[in-house]
């Protein structure tokens, strides 16, 4: 297997660009679109490592994430002994490099919320991670998804003199704290980064110098193959909505919980089915009992990508309340099964439902406007939402192929080993 620093251009031309992936997670139930992401590249022929931080011991129910939870090598696995073994090896065999990459850890601790001894850490596991990549994968890039620890430890490892590195943003979370994840920082010194909306590089555009602005590239997150498994099916007689997600804030259950109350108090009831698991789920329960809701909503638990389907299928529209996103698969996998979606106007949302024409969009945070859309979409004719759902599935389809967005990353990888999209190094780090 060729070693990075001693491949060619004609390797990565000849269908063997080698790619690791470095994730803080994987798999996660959350994350379905990592694994999608991966996949596609490899059905075009780029090599990929997974290594993971964590989650050789995550609970899966998907089928797949058991088989990629095989294919991954974790970082802590063996816990702190091979780090600081990997750590010590590289500061013996490659001092300069390794002092260059202790500033950089520096630097990036500076008002993040994890101290310098986190950053230490990330320090060693990045040691680790570019003994992995030169004795085993011989990766020509890494890439990394959110732009937290697993972004810093691959900048890290481009710091010890390891591959070039570029990470794909998401948001929110990253928006929440730019600064104390450095981003603008990590921009700089990255390749390329991935955002995965307009929105997304727009925020990314705010945090990071105008110079850096061309490496920002759109590519969206992919569908997974399996949602479109079989056709869509009609419609059910019976109008009722599904909302797929973690139970969690961000994801508003609580004010859609509200909204169906508003609507039962109005004299149309709409079933709903929460399908989903987390830390709100006790709080849920709870308001639901608590508005006696109980014979109009149903919470399933976690749900795999079948049962996903199978929920869709069931199902008149999605619903999806959130107030803070980056875009949400599951509004990709209900337009894919022709359903159309009533959500919020916030981040990328907009970029892909249409208001009127693939959903209703309503503001996040609003009970009743979110009461209003749902009755709204209820009183639509079978034949109208049928439309609805065609038009929806029709986008979807053109804006999130896997097979086309892994090819936009796999040029990104290419270009970034040719040097095509070197980062400016004659800036220094601060």
């Amino acid at each position: 297997m060729t070693q990075h620093g001693h491949s060619n251009g004609d390797d990565v031309a000849s269908g063997s660009l080698a790619v690791t992936y470095l994730l803080n997670q994987y798999p996660a139930v959350s994350h379905s679109f990592i694994r999608t992401e991966i996949l596609a590249l490899e059905r075009l022929g780029v090599r990929v490592e997974r290594l993971a931080m964590r989650g050789w011991e995550n609970t899966v129910v998907d089928p797949l994430d058991a088989a990629e939870r095989e294919r991954t090598r974790y970082v802590l696995e063996g816990g702190p002994a091979p780090l600081l073994k990997a750590l010590l090896r590289v500061v013996f065999s490659r001092p300069g490099p390794f002092l260059q990459a202790l500033k950089h850890a520096w630097t990036l601790s500076r008002g993040a919320e994890r101290s310098f001894l986190h950053h230490l850490i990330y320090l060693a596991e990045a040691c680790l991670v570019l003994e992995w990549v030169e004795t085993g994968s011989g990766a020509h890039h890494v890439h990394a998804h959110f732009g937290s620890n697993a972004a810093t430890v691959a900048f890290l490892v481009k710091s010890l003199g390891g591959p070039p590195f570029s990470f794909t943003v998401h948001g929110p979370e990253e928006f929440d704290k730019p600064h104390q994840l450095k981003l603008g920082v990590k921009v700089r010194d990255a390749s390329f980064v991935a955002a995965i909306t307009s929105f997304c590089r727009s925020q990314l555009f705010r945090w990071s110098r105008l110079s850096d602005w061309e490496k920002i590239r759109v590519v969206h997150c992919a569908l997974d193959p399996r949602i479109n498994a079989t056709p869509p099916q009609p419609l059910p007689q019976d109008f009722g909505v599904l909302c797929v997600g973690r139970l969690c804030e961000q994801k508003g259950q609580v004010l859609l919980i509200e909204a169906i109350r508003l609507l039962r108090d109005r004299g149309t009831p709409i079933p709903l089915i929460l399908a989903g698991d987390g830390e709100m789920r006790k709080q849920l329960e709870e308001a639901i009992q608590a508005a006696e809701l109980a014979e109009l909503i149903t919470i399933t638990g976690w749900v795999n990508a079948d049962e996903v389907r199978e929920l869709l299928d069931r199902s008149s529209a999605l619903v999806l309340p959130s107030f803070a996103e980056g875009l949400p698969v599951v509004i990709m996998e209900a337009m894919s099964r022709a359903r159309p979606v009533v959500t919020t106007a916030i981040a990328g949302i907009p970029e892909l439902v249409r208001h009127g024409v693939d959903g209703l969009i309503v503001p996040a945070g609003d009970a009743e406007a979110f009461a209003d859309a749902m009755a709204a979409m209820s009183c639509l004719s079978r034949e109208r939402l049928a439309e609805m759902g065609a038009a929806a599935r029709e986008r979807v389809l053109a804006r999130h192929f896997d097979t086309v967005e892994a090819a936009k990353l796999a040029s990104l990888f290419q270009q970034s080993f040719s040097g095509l999209l070197s980062p400016q190094h004659d800036v220094p780090v601060s």
